[in-house]
């Protein structure tokens, strides 16, 4: 889609509505630095333990149909090490950690549950962003950014797009002129961030001039790279990984010859809300897995 295109179809979000409505089915880039792509932005908190920042959340770039894209990934640590990986679930196919995570589910035993809760997949959301506002950093404000999020937010956009109640105005929060800017405050709540009292301000063009808007647009990452097949390792290498880590031998022995029941080599079925679902409190990994972990992969 070309820039006019894009503005005369301003008001008008019905695909980006319908791919909500497929969000609930079962996408990480590679940058030149394995372990910090400095094109993502990160919230921070301050002395007080709260975080806020004004993002205003961009359209599909040139030559993409969508504002985001999504990705399921797994991260535990065992034996071997870490496993930090995305996850083939993301491109609906068979993973491996889905499958060990269903057949511990599946044994009923509260011991194998809990394993399963602690390698259950994380959903993850990659956006384009306009920083209005970054009170920690203020060199940040007016720079087009990667923004990674989680469902928590991902909720917030949904609830602006699909409002519950009738006194309230859908709108599209990746419109340039009929979108909204986005207040993200976040709180420590039982030791998580939580971002509940995040909101939208009013309906707003981002810019006065469609100069300055085209400006910002031309500004924007492609999204569509985090969802390449290349960015995901094939079955039969996680599978290997997922050996080593759980067992921490460097063999090839597959999984089944662990000390565990035999594996089902039949595609997970995503109806397991615990195993699978982001239930955590928290949105970010910044609480959960800080990126020294991802240094201890051996990879």
């Amino acid at each position: 889609m070309d820039f006019e295109s894009l503005k005369q179809s301003s008001g008008n979000f019905d695909k980006i509505t319908k791919a909500l409505e497929a969000s609930s089915e079962p996408q990480q880039s590679k940058s030149t630095n394995k372990y910090q792509d400095d094109r993502l932005w990160k919230p921070e908190l301050d002395k007080t333990g709260n975080g806020y920042a004004v993002l205003r959340f961009l359209p599909a770039t040139s030559g993409e149909e969508m504002p985001w894209q999504r990705v399921w990934s797994h991260a535990f640590q065992d034996k071997g090490g870490w496993f930090i990986e995305n996850s083939l679930t993301t491109l609906n196919q068979k993973d491996p950690v889905s499958e060990e995570n269903s057949r511990l589910w599946n044994t009923g035993v509260d011991s194998d549950k809990e394993i399963a809760r602690k390698r259950k997949r994380k959903l993850s959301y990659f956006a384009n962003v306009l920083i209005v506002s970054d009170p920690k950093h203020p060199e940040h404000e007016g720079q087009v950014k990667l923004f990674k999020f989680g469902k928590k937010i991902f909720d917030k956009i949904t609830e602006a797009m699909q409002p519950a109640f009738e006194d309230e105005q859908a709108i599209n929060p990746f419109d340039f002129w009929k979108g909204a800017n986005f207040k993200l405050k976040i709180r420590k709540v039982d030791g998580y961030w939580n971002y509940d009292k995040s909101e939208f301000e009013g309906v707003s063009p981002i810019k006065e001039s469609d100069d300055d808007i085209k400006a910002i647009w031309s500004k924007q990452y492609p999204l569509t790279p985090f969802v390449d097949p290349s960015n995901f390792k094939t079955y039969d290498e996680l599978k290997s990984k997922l050996h080593r880590v759980i067992t921490g031998q460097q063999n090839t022995t597959s999984i089944e010859s662990v000390d565990l029941p035999p594996q089902t080599t039949e595609q997970v079925v995503p109806s397991q809300p615990v195993v699978d679902n982001d239930s955590t409190p928290s949105d970010g990994d910044d609480d959960t897995l800080s990126y020294f972990s991802k240094l201890a992969d051996e990879e």
